[in-house]
């Protein structure tokens, strides 16, 4: 890169000093996965602890608008707190929302025949997708950030189908739609643990919120497939 044409040959020649070395940014970076992943199996483990709390309590379940007010607001309350004291009590805040609408999902698929082993198996792939793309991005090192875009496109109008689908009782198109939910968050795992590796995320609370979200829908998408897709409802 050029140097600007009002800089000093001072500042032109003290220019590399200002680079931060690779082991440098190679331990931020870790420390960022670490933090994240740590955070991450805190947050999952207490939205599981909420799920099964509304699933023994049998709490109503919210409906869209309460869940989408819910989940929109403490995501914005997450990012306008990101870097204060108040971040981590506004994503377990964001999490335990989203283990409570878990909570009637379970709830529904525990009444079918098998119930219990659907939720077995759709807990058991989604740890299992999560890890081998994880491991892929860890190993290869290779960017997915370009996919952002896309995917972030896809969601918005898998959730616009998807509020078609509930108002206008279709169910062959809301089952289309988890299955769309399900492939778009794998690949947003793939960007989300690719933007931390290459530098993109430098923030752990906006991290683990991005990865939380993605294996929660995944989760969810394999749980309505699994069971609910295969029911006569």
């Amino acid at each position: 890169m050029q140097p600007h044409p009002h800089t000093s040959n001072a500042a032109v020649t003290t220019l590399p000093m200002m680079v931060a070395p690779p082991t440098l940014a190679a331990s931020a970076t870790s420390r960022v996965l670490r933090n994240t992943y740590a955070l991450l199996s805190l947050t999952l483990l207490f939205s599981a602890g909420v799920a099964a709390v509304s699933v023994a309590a049998q709490w109503p379940a919210p409906g869209i608008l309460l869940t989408l007010a819910g989940y929109f607001g403490l995501l914005f309350a997450v990012y306008r707190l990101k870097n204060s004291a108040w971040a981590l009590p506004a994503v377990f805040g964001l999490t335990g929302f989203m283990g409570y609408t878990l909570g009637p999902l379970l709830a529904k698929v525990m009444t079918l025949p098998g119930g219990g082993q659907v939720i077995a198996m759709a807990l058991a792939a989604t740890g299992a997708i999560f890890l081998a793309l994880s491991a892929w991005v860890l190993t290869t090192r290779r960017d997915f950030s370009f996919m952002g875009g896309f995917l972030f496109a896809g969601m918005v109008v898998a959730l616009l189908a998807g509020l078609a689908a509930v108002f206008l009782q279709f169910p062959m198109l809301g089952l289309a739609v988890t299955a769309m939910i399900a492939l778009l968050s794998a690949g947003l795992i793939l960007v989300e643990t690719s933007r931390i590796v290459h530098g993109g995320e430098t923030n752990y609370v906006l991290a683990t919120v991005g990865l939380y979200v993605s294996i929660f829908n995944l989760f969810a998408s394999l749980l309505s497939l699994f069971g609910l897709g295969g029911s006569d409802e």
